[in-house]
C-alpha cells in the first residue's frame, strides 16, 4: 500500500505535516466543542481524542513512506 502511495505522489512530508495538523485539529475541535456546544467537557474531550488519534497514524505512514524515498 505505501509503495502505491509513494508512486502517487505522496511523500513522507505530506504525511507528517498532516499529523501535524492532526494535532493542531483536536486542539481547536476540543475547544470550539467545549464553547460552542452545551454538551459539556466530556463531549469536548472526546472529539479531541477523535481527531487526536490521527496523528500517531499519519507519523507512522510517515515512516514508512520514509523507507521508498532513498
Amino acid at each position: 500500500m505505501l509503495e502505491q502511495l509513494h508512486k502517487s505522489g505522496l511523500r513522507a512530508e505530506h504525511c507528517y505535516m498532516a499529523g501535524m495538523a492532526s494535532i493542531g485539529a483536536a486542539f481547536v475541535g476540543w475547544l470550539l466543542s467545549k464553547r460552542l456546544e452545551e454538551a459539556g467537557i466530556d463531549r469536548a474531550d472526546r472529539w479531541g481524542i477523535f481527531i487526536g488519534e490521527w496523528a500517531p497514524t499519519f507519523f507512522a505512514m510517515g515512516n514508512g513512506l520514509r523507507t521508498y524515498e532513498k
